[in-house]
């Protein structure tokens, strides 16, 4: 857009969950409308965001943001505070006509953003929305009657009717990269005992590139078996956008396999659990089905802390826990096991899981953390009902055969043998020292919990 002589003006690219440079539309149209006039590379650390994000997300949010500053030749500004006041005094310092975004389709992002293009337009400076965190922005999918789906397969099936534009190049290596006063990179620090991975679309692409060459053939057999750690670990790239699900899905379409279209149904629930929130953003809080909230729960206490802290003497989902804690990620077949326990074996509101989840892991994403929980508790857009309950001891028989998982996270189990690895009560030596009972009886916690499914119903 040209400025009041006519000629080029500068551009701000607002990064928000797109902190890359490849496969960028939105900062190749801030570039484009630049003209070489310059861009101003611009992030704020926006304290309704910042503060509950949890500490292992800003660690990793920092590194992230640091691995971009270096791929823009250490010209990244961040500044802290308020969006609308910020990218307002932003881009009036640099002189730009004109702000470029990729679209934020969550609860919080669509207010924040009409905020601030009110406070950009009264300045005479136009907020431009390009591109999204998604291959299909959320709200695309639709039914023949027009309307959004509420189950997962007939979405996956439109969703891939309706495809996704190609990848987009890198802009030039020859930009004009601007800057404000105030910049402001955080350095924070994961919390003591947590390792995270490395941070950056470099760091995100080798990923990719390792899974492709090493595990995606098989990721349709190995996918549920943590004790195998074939699984991508992608998900933290994505919730970042150092990675774009379309150039994932470009390279998977190059491929044949199983294991490759299972891969590309995985990304599509990410999808529709966005699409899902878009469309009911009071779900991020309350039950999609909300004659779930009439049923009998029990008060947190003493179980929702033994959960935490993977002490439930039920070596799966302790070990699921611990993981959390190390490394803040759990394997999503884990992820499962471990929520159902929650609410089916100790008859909390999925909240208070999700909440916890939330806090601690470096790849929660509200959608996909959100409607995961609701889908395990069988309140969510899951068409099966309230009573799949995961049964952690053949679940963990199952998919750890060897307990090769349970051994990597619950030290004390390392030296118990094979047989007894997920019935560790059950050995006629006892239990190993400091590893506890079972927090409760899965049988009797199961009769339990569809009884008061049935009391819901009447």
């Amino acid at each position: 857009m040209a400025d009041e002589s006519g000629g080029p003006a500068p551009a701000v690219m607002w990064f928000r969950r797109d902190l890359r440079l490849g496969d960028n539309p939105a900062l190749r149209a801030a570039c484009d409308a630049a003209d070489g006039a310059g861009v101003l590379p611009l992030f704020v650390l926006d304290p309704k965001l910042w503060g509950p994000a949890g500490p292992t997300r800003r660690a990793y949010l920092a590194a992230s943001l640091h691995a971009l500053d270096e791929s823009l030749g250490g010209h990244l500004t961040v500044l802290r505070g308020d969006p609308v006041r910020q990218v307002v005094r932003a881009a009036k310092e640099v002189g730009a006509t004109t702000v470029h975004v990729a679209a934020d389709y969550g609860p919080y992002g669509v207010r924040r953003d009409e905020a601030v293009e009110e406070a950009l337009a009264a300045e005479g400076i136009e907020l431009h929305r390009l591109g999204s965190p998604y291959a299909v922005a959320p709200g695309r999918v639709r039914n023949g009657s027009g309307e959004g789906y509420k189950v997962y397969t007939p979405f996956a099936r439109a969703w891939a009717e309706h495809g996704w534009r190609a990848p987009v190049e890198r802009p030039g290596t020859r930009q004009t990269w601007l800057g404000v006063d105030g910049r402001d990179i955080p350095d924070a620090t994961p919390p003591a005992g947590l390792s995270l991975p490395k941070a950056g679309e470099k760091a995100a692409l080798e990923r990719w590139r390792a899974f492709l060459e090493e595990d995606v053939d098989r990721y349709g057999e190995d996918r549920d078996r943590p004790d195998l750690d074939t699984t991508s670990h992608m998900s933290v790239h994505l919730k970042w956008g150092e990675i774009h699900p379309r150039t994932m899905l470009a390279d998977l379409a190059q491929r044949r396999g199983q294991g490759a279209s299972t891969y590309r149904s995985e990304l599509a629930w990410r999808e529709f659990y966005a699409d899902v929130l878009h469309r009911f953003p009071e779900t991020a809080r309350e039950y999609y089905k909300a004659e779930f909230a009439g049923m009998e729960y029990d008060g947190p206490g003493g179980d929702l802390a033994a959960w935490r802290e993977g002490r439930t003497g039920y070596p799966i989902v302790d070990a699921g826990m611990r993981q959390l804690r190390a490394t803040g990620w759990i394997h999503n077949r884990v992820r499962m096991i471990v929520a159902s326990f929650l609410v089916k074996d100790l008859h909390l509101e999925w909240q208070h899981g999700a909440r916890h989840f939330m806090h601690w892991l470096v790849d929660g994403d509200l959608a996909s953390n959100q409607h995961g929980w609701q889908w395990v508790a069988g309140c969510g857009t899951d068409a099966a009902p309230y009573f799949r309950v995961f049964n952690p001891t053949t679940q963990g028989q199952k998919f750890d055969p060897k307990g090769e998982y349970v051994r990597r996270w619950v030290e004390e189990l390392r030296e118990v043998e094979d047989q007894y690895i997920h019935e560790p009560a059950a050995r006629p030596d006892g239990l190993p020292e400091g590893y506890p009972e079972p927090l409760v009886d899965h049988a009797e916690e199961r009769r339990e919990a569809l009884a008061r499914l049935d009391r819901l119903k009447k």
